[in-house]
């Protein structure tokens, strides 16, 4: 299994926190190949943690975190990283 943490750099403020638990949400019912899936908003990031058996270099979790940003939050010009893939049983 992999833990993957992802941010999202630029966030607009007065959108950050709203956007943060609706991705949460939108991940809990749409991605049920996502486990423990969290998404909270702190210091202008947003901030994505999940687990998956099947994503090693999170390319696919990236896809879906920036489809998410784009339907949660109006334009900005912000970025993504990958922050960490931790490998579990």
């Amino acid at each position: 299994m992999y833990r993957i943490t992802l941010e999202c750099h630029g966030v607009p403020a007065a959108e950050g926190e709203e956007a943060a638990h609706d991705i949460t949400e939108a991940f809990r019912l749409h991605y049920p190949h996502e486990n423990n899936v969290a998404c909270t908003f702190v210091s202008g990031k947003l901030r994505l943690v999940a687990e998956n058996d099947h994503d090693p270099e999170a390319l696919n979790l990236l896809d879906q975190f920036s489809d998410n940003i784009c339907a949660h939050i109006g334009a900005f010009d912000g970025d993504i990283e990958v922050v960490s893939i931790e490998t579990f049983d």
